[in-house]
């Protein structure tokens, strides 16, 4: 019977005891733990039939831990104040309603990061709460790493959508993003269905139908999005 020392601990508990000795067996016999200094009352017996503790720890992620994997979705407009913390907002309420919660992560950021660490828009906050959506979003720019973490990246404009991808371009070599990564990237209002519009104009200039109208457009491609996104990525308990 081969004897192997055990010269460490997962658990920071057992740092202090003596020296243990792992026997083991054949298969189909038992495998036991004991420690070397016969005064030490403590022993432990497990039965097994095939002993690898190399390929245990080794061992790939199990399609159940990979289905529990929430879906990611990030909105990106210019500055990251009005249309895409309303958009993360919208479809965060959606999420709600429907118990989705754990299926989802929901994020939102700017191409630019002018107001980086202020909150959303006020008058896109009343705007949206008026519907009862809360806007809660802090501004921030795009990142390298959102084309990694998130498994949806959606422009609110053209504009958007060619910053999004130029700045993919100008990262991907730099920060080894993966090749397909670009592809992620889609145009918000691909998703509507009641409206014709094929971008979501910026308000920040305009008066109070604007912010209105961006909330219209977003509340139709969220809805539809999020019928997309479960009919091809999560099944609903």
């Amino acid at each position: 019977m081969n004897v192997i020392n055990l010269r460490f601990w997962h658990c920071s508990q057992f740092l202090q005891l003596p020296k243990a000795v792992f026997q083991v067996p054949s298969s189909s016999q038992t495998l036991k733990l004991s420690f070397r200094n016969p005064t030490t009352p403590f022993a432990i017996s497990y039965k097994t039939r095939f002993i690898s503790p190399i390929r245990a720890s080794m061992a790939s992620p199990s399609v159940t831990d990979t289905q529990m994997k929430p879906f990611s979705v990030l909105f990106v407009c210019l500055g990251n104040i009005c249309r895409s913390p309303a958009a993360e907002g919208v479809f965060t309420d959606l999420v709600k309603k429907r118990g989705l919660n754990s299926n989802f992560k929901i994020d939102s950021a700017g191409t630019i990061n002018y107001h980086e660490g202020n909150e959303a828009d006020p008058r896109m906050r009343a705007a949206s709460k008026r519907r009862g959506i809360q806007i809660t979003s802090i501004s921030r720019p795009i990142k390298p790493s959102d084309f990694v973490d998130f498994d949806l990246i959606l422009a609110m404009d053209k504009q958007n959508r060619e910053d999004i991808l130029e700045a993919f371009n100008k990262w991907k070599d730099r920060h080894s993003l993966p090749d397909g990564a670009h592809k992620k990237v889609k145009l918000m209002c691909s998703y509507c269905k009641k409206h014709e519009e094929s971008e979501v104009p910026d308000p920040y200039y305009g008066g109070p139908k604007g912010f209105e109208k961006v909330l219209d457009l977003l509340e139709d491609a969220c809805g539809s999005l999020l019928e997309t996104i479960l009919a091809e990525h999560i099944q609903e308990s």
